[in-house]
């Protein structure tokens, strides 16, 4: 293909609320056995791009020892490949990255070195398949300057989180709203862009020149009616982990058979680093239903409409309902917890209830000692 990609995973987000205190949202788990950017990376190989760049600069350590082999994704490669940029001081700067388009510009050597006419940018937080391609070929049929994929959401109440558009029937986008506090439209940005790379560069080049350094604000928004900005309707299933509601919705669609078969039986596949653990074991007295139980894990108790990530022990009489266990969680025996995410490499002691709401799910974060000898 005849772009480079960006993904852009180095941002934090307080609607996460402690999920976030030891990693990035790109690396948060998702659907038992993956990570966020997984999707965005495995969508870039699917459309044979072969050089790509993840930018991480918030709480990166998880997320690069993620990336730490690119070989999950096919960019183990002697031309293009994967390449991670973190914030470095050099003559000309020794700043974080103040925004998205600052941390475009600062990795500027990166497009300027490239010979691909078109960039290909993705947010590591979105979960969804799409090929590359048909949004390139939008584009150029179009002329368009930039092309954005958009989504129409069925339910508008976390409308607020998302940068809203105006569609001409052309497809150009007439207005783009950041983050509105009320609105009627219900279209909105999936933070996928295609957009040339020379004019990319020079985009960059100005805001820098100005001070300016978020991509949306300061470069979509102010030109979007000079330049020609195209949005290319998504239609498949598309979603946004950047919230602790959005996150727990995400991971419980992928209990819904349809999604399930849509995102692991389907072509293109997603791919992941793979761990070697054993299958799941289910001893005595164990009772699973509807949910996704990964490799690593031993289960003894009742586990109901759940999602259990790798490594996860699950005591004796346990009642799991309605839940989310990230990596390596003990749970002790004759324990409760219903509608909670329970963090990774928790310890939780026997006889403990954690029960949240529906609407308002809990995070449980216990750090107490698992083995005493």
């Amino acid at each position: 293909m005849k772009a480079i990609g960006i993904v852009l995973a180095g941002g934090n987000n307080r609607m996460m609320r402690e999920l976030t205190n030891k990693r990035a949202i790109a690396s948060m788990p998702v659907a038992g056995s993956y990570r966020a950017i997984d999707f965005a990376l495995s969508n870039m190989s699917n459309s044979h791009i072969q050089k790509v760049a993840v930018i991480t600069q918030y709480n990166a350590r998880s997320l690069n020892e993620h990336l730490s082999s690119s070989k999950w994704w096919d960019f183990g490669r002697k031309q293009g490949g994967l390449y991670v940029f973190t914030p470095t001081i050099t003559a000309e700067s020794s700043s974080w990255y103040r925004g998205t388009a600052d941390s475009l510009y600062q990795n500027i050597d990166f497009l300027k070195s490239s010979h691909e006419p078109y960039v290909v940018i993705a947010s590591g937080d979105g979960v969804y398949k799409l090929d590359y391609n048909r949004v390139l070929q939008y584009h150029i049929e179009k002329k368009a300057d930039v092309t954005m994929v958009v989504k129409k959401l069925d339910n508008r109440a976390d409308i607020g989180r998302y940068g809203v558009v105006a569609l001409a029937e052309d497809g150009r986008i007439t207005d783009i709203d950041e983050k509105p506090l009320e609105t009627n439209l219900s279209t909105v940005s999936t933070g996928i862009y295609v957009v040339r790379r020379r004019l990319l560069i020079e985009l960059l080049e100005k805001a820098a020149e100005e001070d300016r350094y978020d991509f949306v604000r300061d470069i979509l928004v102010r030109y979007r009616n000079i330049k020609k900005i195209y949005g290319y309707k998504l239609d498949t299933y598309w979603n946004n982990i950047s919230s602790v509601d959005s996150y727990y919705k995400t991971n419980m669609d992928f209990l819904k058979r349809d999604v399930r078969d849509y995102f692991f039986k389907q072509y293109p596949d997603i791919y992941s680093k793979v761990d070697d653990l054993p299958p799941a074991k289910y001893n005595y007295g164990a009772n699973v239903s509807n949910s996704l139980i990964s490799c690593g894990c031993i289960v003894n108790g009742a586990v109901d409409n759940s999602v259990l990530f790798k490594k996860v022990y699950i005591g004796n009489n346990c009642i799991i309902k309605n839940s989310i266990i990230l990596n390596d969680v003990y749970i002790g025996d004759n324990t409760v917890i219903e509608n909670c995410i329970v963090e990774s490499r928790d310890t939780i002691r026997a006889n403990t209830t954690y029960i949240g709401k529906p609407d308002d799910v809990k995070i449980v974060i216990e750090k107490n000692e698992r083995y005493t000898l």
